[in-house]
């Protein structure tokens, strides 16, 4: 867990300051979710870390108890187990109805099986059922599509989960980690086809990665879905536990220590990068600034971007979840966050830079007139 900064400067009263207990559609639809999402994806051992089934539902409670309200798994997770330690937390707690429960299918559960994985209906449909009974539950509020499998007519999928829709066994559906041009194939299928829409999309998103701005978010935005980031602290680089030579802050021997190696000689190139660096280091300048921790920084930037409705987030210790919590307790002032916006800026290439607003390309298409798509005042900002 990144440590706070040294800095003693409290940061200015602000109206966009909210709590986990602030709720908000999801996208074009009538589901309130808290605006972050406990991910769980170290909930078991299985893969070699993770967290006890104690350990996972005390910080399933501590998330509860803080307000939120939306969870988030997937059927490979931990190879099952997380949706297992789930479904027993809720059975014993006795507050399904009060959770906002989410997981996903696509990766394959039995090995040697090519219909145990991807996105065609016999998998769909098997992933759903072996779903439900982990989690012992009878319906999904929202199933995603964990990833694009390159194969599936996206007939084939959209028919499925409307199908699952109607049966009542999931309530809304998402895709996750897929092209935009696909998501607004689906979309617009579905309009067509008067099939259960997509709600939302989740797709990685942090400081280091932007890459969604180019073409995802327009589409959340114009087609009414939610953007849920997973992996807003960048694989770990933006909680201040690691530095340009490699160094892992923290005792040896700890979860993270020396599991993750950013330097120049990393096997993760594309987040060990001079860029990303000073991303890290205008983090840290902002951080101090504001006495808060990188981690909190990171976190509170991604959960005011454009169309994000919900952040996934995951913890292996109740601290590490408080702190991640206290992301929503401050608003970064406009100064600062332009500071960040700059460090991190991507280049949005051909052909989003030749069609500008108020380039020479629009300037043309005007006949040298001011033409906006609505007055300032439209949308009451």
């Amino acid at each position: 867990m990144a440590k706070k900064a040294s800095a003693t400067k409290k940061t200015p009263p602000s109206k966009q300051i909210e709590s986990l207990a602030s709720y908000y559609m999801l996208g074009r639809s009538g589901l309130r979710v808290s605006p972050l999402c406990l991910g769980t994806m170290t909930f078991g051992k299985e893969w070699g870390w993770g967290n006890t089934e104690k350990e996972s539902e005390g910080i399933l409670r501590a998330f509860l108890d803080a307000g939120g309200n939306f969870i988030d798994t997937a059927n490979f997770y931990t190879l099952g187990t997380s949706e297992t330690y789930i479904g027993r937390f809720m059975k014993k707690a006795k507050n399904r109805d009060h959770i906002v429960l989410a997981t996903k299918f696509t990766l394959n559960m039995a090995p040697g099986n090519p219909n145990a994985g991807g996105n065609g209906r016999k998998c769909i449909m098997q992933s759903c059922e072996a779903s439900l009974r982990r989690l012992q539950t009878d319906c999904i509020d929202l199933y995603w599509m964990h990833m694009h499998d390159g194969m599936t007519p996206v007939e084939e999928v959209m028919s499925a989960l409307d199908a699952l829709v109607r049966a009542g066994k999931v309530r809304y559906v998402g895709f996750s980690d897929i092209p935009a041009w696909y998501a607004a194939k689906a979309q617009t299928i579905a309009d067509w086809r008067g099939w259960a829409p997509l709600v939302a999309m989740q797709l990685e998103y942090s400081l280091i990665t932007r890459d969604i701005e180019r073409e995802h978010v327009p589409f959340a935005l114009e087609a009414g879905l939610g953007v849920t980031p997973w992996s807003p602290l960048g694989g770990g680089l933006l909680t201040g536990k690691y530095t340009r030579d490699g160094v892992v802050a923290g005792p040896k021997g700890t979860k993270g220590a020396g599991r993750l190696s950013f330097n120049k000689n990393a096997k993760s190139p594309r987040l060990s990068s001079e860029r990303n660096w000073e991303i890290v280091d205008a983090l840290l300048a902002v951080a101090q600034d504001l006495g808060r921790s990188t981690a909190e920084v990171a976190l509170n930037w991604i959960t005011k971007r454009p169309g994000v409705t919900s952040t996934i987030i995951g913890a292996t210790t109740a601290a590490q979840l408080k702190q991640n919590l206290s992301a929503l307790d401050f608003d970064i002032p406009a100064e600062l966050s332009a500071k960040l916006d700059a460090a991190s800026a991507i280049k949005l290439g051909f052909p989003y830079e030749f069609l500008v607003p108020g380039g020479n390309v629009s300037k043309m298409v005007a006949g040298g007139t001011n033409v906006r798509p609505h007055p300032k005042w439209y949308h009451g900002k």
